[in-house]
């Protein structure tokens, strides 16, 4: 283990206040100590390390200008904010982020005051602070209740239409709101798009250091003899092919570009901005994702997220396994199912290494398409490219496709077009917590006329269901699988195209049927021996088919099994719901069946070990042993020959 850090003005501050016997000079040492605290802290746990050690000089200046949690700082996404965990009373409770009963590695209201809005997600930060914002005016608190409304808010998070939407309504409203654009040239991949690049141009093609220099003092803000130079650069920005006149067209004061490390320039600007703003202001600072550590530097996600990690290396300490991912399972297929059909292509909102398209990217370059930070954007292209003529992959994040789902309503569904949506990061997904978790997919998707909706119970299985996919073409279909590695089960060396709304039947039995759609599987089959060894004969079956269900299938377990058991990793209203409606309308339920489903509870889950968190769901191998017990009417394994 690295040796600790010597942090002897860090040790001095629990709460931002603590930070005011500090000078400048000082801030500039705790912006030094805090960067190595969280180096320290996210190589013992893991976690987002390169965005937070990003902003740990702004962390520290705003903490310094502003007065939170009065001042209301609003972190967009806020994987970034560890550095500001650690300043505002949980230091002593970094050593749990992302586990099960501590901090969680975003930021949440629950969690601390100085946390006023929790994210997981992107582009939310200006909206919420916008809110602040009116909620201070309309109760006439200002400046004395409520205070200033700060989102910080990053180049590939500003992206996301609904950043735009609330600048457009800010610029109109004139409130006095502070938006900070983090830009660090890096989100979680290499942004993309004409606001990336128009954010590049702003200080690549013009004469950066003097750009630098004459934005240290730019806008009326600030004080008269820096006067002159905010006049240049505002001309040089305004000269420029895009330049800062968006920003300023949307109504707001436009101060930047800034060096986003330099402690004199963000003190200069932010306390300039507090002191004189009467309107919207967008402050523009460049910064360096993964800044001050070496291996996060470089690294090509500039340390993203990272497991455990040797501080001295940056060497990571992962588990080996022997098992491929899920998602690596399916960007191997989907590219095999590429190199028969040239119309395949492959759609990602910004994800291309966490869905595994950078793979199908790099072999089909021309048919790979990252739309940005734009799920809405993403789906509505890809059917486009449907009606177009291709064959289109939406590979987009469960929790993420929500963000999307009136355009896979409007624009895909009711026009019945065969965009295949590849569902990743299914059911609870462990340290990122509820806002990562996919539960709803299921019940969002299956519910809409016409889509084809199916879940992988293993890593071959998912095989099959991206050839199945591929070979749809009379309408959308959606197929989801879990994050981490798969069974271990045998490959198959090329996926089959399945039959469409049929399941299988992998064990025979007489008294309890087990019905899993997705990966649940495995733990029905721990379940399944744990029963047959203590005498009662138990069926398992994949339903593999949420839409259209096995009729058939559903209806033989049913009418032959004293208990039919459904499992999914996913919550109410999705495949046990749509069984019900069919055992119902077929009038099974009145033959004495026992029907119990399984699904995530009617709460979030907070993050935990995914094995914890179905632990917390009800959903582990013991869980669904005792509901069989329970719906035979047995107390115990014990009991169970009394009732045969």
């Amino acid at each position: 283990m690295a040796p600790r850090p010597d942090t002897p003005l860090l040790d001095r501050v629990t709460y931002p206040s603590d930070m005011r016997q500090f000078n400048d000079r000082e801030l500039k040492q705790l912006a030094d100590e805090l960067r190595a605290e969280t180096i320290s802290q996210v190589s013992q746990t893991g976690g987002h390390l390169g965005a937070g050690l990003g902003v740990v000089e702004l962390t520290v200046a705003l903490h310094a200008v502003f007065d939170a949690p009065r001042d209301k700082i609003v972190w967009d996404v806020s994987h970034q904010c560890y550095p500001h965990k650690i300043i505002t009373g949980r230091r002593d409770r970094m050593g749990t982020i992302r586990q099960g009963g501590g901090l969680s590695g975003f930021a949440k209201r629950k969690e601390s005051p100085y946390d006023p809005f929790g994210a997981g997600h992107s582009s939310t930060s200006i909206s919420a602070a916008l809110g602040f914002a009116v909620a201070r005016d309309l109760q006439g608190r200002c400046p004395e209740g409520l205070g200033d409304a700060v989102a910080v808010i990053g180049d590939g998070a500003i992206s996301g239409g609904m950043a735009y939407e609330a600048m457009n309504n800010a610029g109109h409203l004139g409130k006095r709101l502070i938006v900070i654009l983090n830009d660090n040239e890096m989100s979680i991949a290499p942004p993309t798009g004409a606001m990336s690049n128009y954010l590049s141009r702003l200080y690549t093609e013009g004469p950066f250091e003097e750009l630098k220099a004459a934005a240290k003092t730019a806008a009326s803000f600030l004080p008269p003899p820096f006067r002159e130079g905010a006049k240049r650069a505002k001309e040089l920005v305004k000269g420029m092919a895009v330049g800062g006149t968006l920003f300023e067209e949307l109504g707001f004061s436009y101060i930047g570009p800034i060096d986003g490390h330099d402690m004199d320039q963000l003190l200069a600007v932010l306390r300039a901005v507090k002191a004189r703003a009467d309107g919207p202001v967008l402050i523009h600072a460049i910064t360096k994702k993964g800044k001050g550590y070496a291996p996060a530097e470089g690294a090509p996600d500039k340390g993203h997220a990272r497991a455990k990690f040797d501080v001295a290396t940056g060497e990571q300490k992962k588990a080996k396994s022997n098992a491929p991912s899920y998602t690596k399972v399916f960007a191997s297929a989907l590219v095999q199912q590429a190199e028969m059909d040239e119309q395949i292509c492959a759609i990602t909102a910004a994800m291309p290494d966490g869905t595994g398209l950078d793979i199908f990217g790099e072999r089909f370059p021309k048919r790979t398409f990252d739309v940005g930070i734009a799920e809405q954007h993403a789906v509505t292209f890809a059917a486009g490219l449907a009606a177009g003529g291709m064959k289109p992959f939406c590979a987009i994040y469960s929790t993420f496709l929500q963000r999307g789902y009136d355009q896979v309503v409007h624009d895909v569904a009711i026009q019945r077009l065969p965009v295949r949506f590849a569902i990743d990061r299914a059911g609870l997904v462990g340290a990122d917590g509820p806002t990562h978790a996919g539960a709803y997919d299921i019940a969002y998707l299956a519910n809409l006329p016409g889509m084809v909706v199916m879940a992988a119970a293993d890593e071959a299985e998912l095989m099959h269901m991206v050839a199945t996919a591929a070979a749809i073409d009379d309408g959308p279909s959606a197929f989801r699988y879990p994050r981490g590695e798969g069974l271990g089960v045998d490959m198959p060396e090329r996926g089959q195209v399945l039959e469409i709304g049929k399941g299988r039947v992998l064990k025979e039995g007489t008294r309890v049927a087990l019905l899993s759609f997705g990966a649940r599987l495995g733990e029905a089959m721990i379940a399944r021996e744990e029963l047959e060894v203590k005498g009662i004969s138990t069926t398992l079956a994949d339903a593999r088919f949420a839409k259209p269900l096995d009729e058939d299938l559903i209806l033989r377990l049913a009418r032959e099994h004293e208990v039919l058991i459904t499992l999914e990793e996913g919550a109410v209203g999705g495949f046990s719901s749509q069984v019900m409606h069919l055992l119902a309308h077929q009038g099974v339920l009145e033959s004495g069946v026992k029907v119990r489903p399984m699904v995530l509870p009617d709460i979030f889950i907070d993050q935990a070990s995914p094995r914890e968190m179905y632990e917390v769901a009800a959903m582990n191998a013991p869980q669904i042993v005792a509901q069989a017990l329970d719906a035979l009417g047995v107390a115990s394994l014990g009991d169970v020959r009394d009732t045969a």
